[in-house]
């Protein structure tokens, strides 16, 4: 990896590399852009089902639907080559 003069971090660090990336990945907020995603067509889904639900139940289904639906796309990222 090129290391330019004087860096004042270790560019050539995978670590550091991570923790950089991460860094600006979370400050541009995907996991809320995600979480936005996920909201807008589980809304779109439910609304398809023409069923009435609590408010608990609602969150209570969304934070399942969610959570599979990451899980299995975390999944597809181990699978990656």
């Amino acid at each position: 990896m090129f290391n330019p003069p004087n860096s004042s971090q270790n560019s050539g660090s995978y670590v550091d590399l991570l923790k950089r990336v991460t860094r600006r990945v979370q400050q541009n907020e995907v996991d809320n852009q995600l979480i936005g995603i996920l909201q807008q067509v589980f809304e779109r889904e439910l609304g398809k089902e023409n069923i009435v639900l609590s408010r608990s139940e609602r969150t209570r289904l969304f934070k399942q639907v969610a959570k599979a639906v990451l899980t299995d796309a975390i999944g597809k990222i181990g699978d990656t080559k």
